[in-house]
């Protein structure tokens, strides 16, 4: 794994981690926090591909 992927994937879990948890201190349910951190995650992998490219 090169450091790019690396920084890359480590952004990505951040950006995951901070959209489920504000999604469940405002007010939803766990699965829909976690489903909404995972969805963020996922989809900050290209565009964080494409900034720190």
């Amino acid at each position: 794994m090169t450091t790019h992927t690396a920084i890359i994937l480590l952004a990505a879990v951040i950006i995951g981690l901070i959209a489920g948890t504000l999604t469940f201190l405002g007010g939803t349910a766990v699965p829909a926090a976690v489903l909404a951190g995972l969805s963020a995650s996922g989809l900050s992998i290209p565009v964080l591909r494409s900034l720190i490219g």
